[in-house]
C-alpha cells in the first residue's frame, strides 16, 4: 500500500495544549514516525474550555452550539491552524505538502449510553486555513455502528506493537496505556484484533484536586503527591464504583468521576490517594484482558507522575508483567496520540477500520471520519 505523510492533532481530556505530531505510514502496519510540537493552551482559554464542560451537559444533538459554543468552536480551529503553521515552521522540508490532517477537536460531551459525543471543532474551516485535506470527525460513525466512540487509538497501537525493537519485540500480550484525563488501555495479542477501553481516571482529578486546593495546573512529576500518603478507604471508595467491574468496551466523560471522596483531606494526600487510584483502576483492566500483559508500555501525560508509574509497576510485577513508559521502547510518549490521529486520518482516506468489536464494541470493523477538502 502507498505511503502517505499525515500530520495528527490532538487536544485531550486534560486540555492543557494541542499535541501535533506527523507520520509516514500506509496506514497499515508500516509506520515512520516524524516531528512532533506541543503547543499548551493558555490559562484564561482553558478555563473557558472547563465552563465549556458545564455548558455541553445541556446538549441533546450533537450539532448544537449553545451558550457561545460555536464562537469557542472557531477559537479552537483556529488555534489548531496555528498549531499547525507552527510545526511546519520548524519541520523538515516536506511536511507542508502532507496528504492529510487528522484533527480530533476538543471533546466537551461524551455520553455513549445516549450515542452522544461532541467535540469542538470545525473540520471544513480548518481545511479552508491550512489549504490541506483534513479528515475530522472520526467518533461518530462508530456510534452509529453501535460503538462507545472511544477508544480510537487502539489501531496505531497495535502497529506499533509489531515494530517494538530489541529487547521488546515479541513480548506479547503487551498493553499500551495511554493516561491522559482519562485513562484508556489496549491489549494486543500476538495475533487478532486489539482489545481496549477506558480504565477510569487518568490526570483529570489529580489535576482538578491540586489546582482547586493547590492552586497549581498539575502535579509535576508527582512531586506533591509523593508528599503524602495513600488513603486506602479513599481508594476504595473509588474501587467501588460499578465501572470498573464492568468489562470492556466501555468508555468514560471527564466528569463521571469527581472530588468528592476526597473533600477535606490534605492537599498531598489527596494528590497521592488519586494517583493511586489512576494507577489501581488500570492494573484491574487486566481482570477484562483474555490474558494478563507480559509488558505494559504507558503514554501520555500521566507518565510522567512518578506515583502513577510506580505503583503500576509495583501492581504490575506481582503478576509476571513489566512496565516501561514510552522513551523506554523509543517512541514519544507526548506525541502518541497525535501520531494516532495522523495513522487513523490515512486509515480513513483508504476505508480501512477504525475501530472493531472488540475496541468500542461496534458490531462489526468501522471505519469513519469526514473529510473536508480545501
Amino acid at each position: 500500500m502507498p505511503m502517505l505523510r499525515a500530520i495528527g492533532l490532538m487536544s485531550g481530556t486534560s486540555m492543557d495544549g494541542i499535541d501535533v505530531a506527523g507520520v509516514r505510514t500506509d496506514g497499515d502496519r508500516t509506520v515512520e514516525r516524524g516531528p512532533s510540537l506541543f503547543v499548551p493552551y493558555e490559562a484564561a482559554f482553558r478555563r473557558r474550555l472547563e465552563n465549556a464542560l458545564q455548558t455541553a451537559k445541556s446538549i441533546a444533538v450533537r450539532d448544537e452550539r449553545p451558550d457561545g459554543l460555536d464562537l469557542l468552536e472557531r477559537d479552537i480551529t483556529q488555534r489548531h491552524a496555528a498549531a499547525i503553521a507552527r510545526f511546519l515552521a520548524d519541520a523538515p522540508d516536506g511536511w507542508a505538502s502532507a496528504d492529510v490532517v487528522g484533527f480530533h477537536g476538543q471533546t466537551i460531551l461524551h455520553r455513549p449510553e445516549k450515542a452522544l459525543t461532541v467535540q469542538l471543532g470545525d473540520g471544513t474551516l480548518l481545511a479552508r486555513t491550512l489549504g490541506m485535506a483534513v479528515v475530522y470527525d472520526m467518533r461518530a460513525n462508530d456510534m452509529a455502528h453501535g460503538g462507545q466512540g472511544a477508544p480510537l487509538v487502539p489501531a496505531y497501537h497495535a502497529a506499533l506493537a509489531r515494530a517494538l525493537p530489541e529487547p521488546f519485540a515479541d513480548r506479547y500480550p503487551v498493553a499500551y496505556v495511554n493516561v491522559g484525563g482519562i485513562s484508556n488501555v489496549t491489549f494486543v495479542p500476538e495475533t487478532g484484533d486489539p482489545v481496549a477501553f477506558d480504565t477510569g481516571p487518568g490526570n483529570t482529578l489529580i489535576d482538578q484536586w491540586v489546582s482547586r486546593e493547590g492552586g497549581i495546573p498539575f502535579d509535576a512529576g508527582g512531586a506533591v503527591g509523593s508528599e503524602g500518603n495513600v488513603l486506602k478507604p479513599v481508594l476504595d471508595r473509588y474501587l467501588d464504583n460499578p465501572f470498573f467491574a464492568r468489562p470492556g468496551p466501555k468508555s468514560l466523560d471527564r466528569n463521571d468521576f469527581t472530588l468528592e471522596a476526597v473533600d477535606g483531606l490534605d492537599l498531598s494526600d489527596g494528590a497521592r490517594t488519586l494517583a493511586a487510584v489512576s494507577a489501581e483502576a488500570i492494573f484491574r483492566a487486566a481482570e477484562h484482558m483474555p490474558q494478563r500483559p507480559k509488558l505494559w508500555i504507558v503514554c501520555g501525560g500521566g507518565r510522567k507522575n512518578q506515583n502513577i508509574v510506580g505503583d503500576l509497576r509495583d501492581l504490575a510485577a506481582r503478576g509476571g508483567g513489566e512496565v516501561v513508559v514510552a522513551e523506554d521502547v523509543g517512541l514519544d510518549g507526548d506525541a502518541t496520540e497525535a501520531e494516532a490521529w495522523a495513522y487513523l486520518a490515512v486509515r480513513a482516506l483508504k476505508g480501512l477500520p477504525l475501530t472493531f468489536p472488540t475496541t468500542t464494541g461496534c458490531r462489526e470493523p468501522v471505519s469513519g471520519g469526514v473529510l473536508a477538502r480545501p
